[in-house]
């Protein structure tokens, strides 16, 4: 991979996870166990990050608009 996407990379994916990580996961470990649990929890995490970014984005009254 070339030191350009990888620049890249860091700027758009890891600064996300991280976020996650940090925020979320504050002890760093998955509180469900097995596949199918850690794959509900971080869906949740991600569905709550990406709500935390559009309402800061966007404005609380213009999302819920937008969500009818």
């Amino acid at each position: 991979m070339s030191a350009q996407l990888m620049v890249s990379r860091r700027s758009i994916v890891e600064h996300p996870f991280g976020n996650l990580k940090q925020w979320l996961f504050g002890n760093g470990r998955f509180l469900l166990r097995q596949l199918k649990g850690a794959r509900a929890e971080l869906a949740l995490a991600v569905q709550a990050y990406n709500l935390k970014r559009a309402i800061k984005v966007l404005g609380a009254q213009k999302l819920m608009a937008l969500m009818g």
